[in-house]
């Protein structure tokens, strides 16, 4: 395979336009709304099958957009998401990225609970007095206990970010919320990780700011 010449900072620009190219050959037609945050899970990733595997409750990326602009804040469950969210343009917004899971007090509850110190920092983020997203990239347990107080009627989330990656309960903990009343963006099966659960969040930022950047200079859709 030939080894291309490109410039550092046109380095990205190209996966994006490799991205659109394989997708097209394959005969895959993207949403027109959401295809800028499957490309960049796939530019993440280097899987395309995220094409097939994310799915959007309607009018997802509208709101997602909306609760930024209203200064909204992302609660991630994992360090890795946290760190790899560009917290700088979310603070543009007036929004904060977050993380309780390292917390020594929820490291504490979490233990004397018998239950996971993800769903302990739902429990933490639910007490916020913000608009809150949920990236949630690692933790089925996560996911879990914030449809459980949406059931127990203590707290319904605003948005929800579902893409934990592994095997046990992950598949089943991702369906509680398709077809829910909750905004979502969810990847179906398997994968995912915090660097999607990142990746999604980062697609968003970027397209406030500089909206579909990638559709005007990669394709010709």
């Amino acid at each position: 395979m030939k080894i291309e010449t490109v410039r550092p900072d046109e380095i990205e620009k190209r996966s994006f336009e490799i991205i659109t190219s394989e997708l097209e050959q394959a005969g895959i037609t993207l949403d027109e709304e959401t295809a800028f945050i499957t490309k960049r899970c796939i530019h993440t990733s280097a899987d395309p099958e995220y094409a097939s595997t994310l799915v959007f409750s309607e009018g997802a990326v509208g709101i997602m957009k909306e609760m930024i602009r209203g200064g909204a804040c992302i609660v991630t469950d994992t360090n890795m998401a946290l760190s790899g969210i560009n917290k700088k343009k979310l603070a543009a917004f007036g929004g904060e990225a977050m993380c309780f899971m390292a917390d020594d007090d929820v490291i504490v509850e979490a233990a004397q609970r018998g239950i996971t110190r993800a769903a302990v920092s739902m429990e933490r983020a639910a007490g916020l007095e913000r608009d809150i997203i949920f990236a949630i990239g690692n933790a089925p347990t996560a996911l879990i206990r914030l449809y459980e107080m949406m059931e127990e009627k203590i707290f319904i989330p605003k948005f929800v970010i579902g893409v934990p990656v592994g095997f046990v309960n992950v598949t089943a903990a991702k369906e509680l919320f398709i077809g829910s009343d909750v905004p979502y963006i969810i990847n179906l099966g398997r994968k995912g990780g915090s660097s999607i659960a990142a990746a999604i969040c980062n697609a968003v930022l970027y397209d406030l700011q500089a909206p579909q950047e990638f559709h005007k200079t990669e394709s010709r859709e």
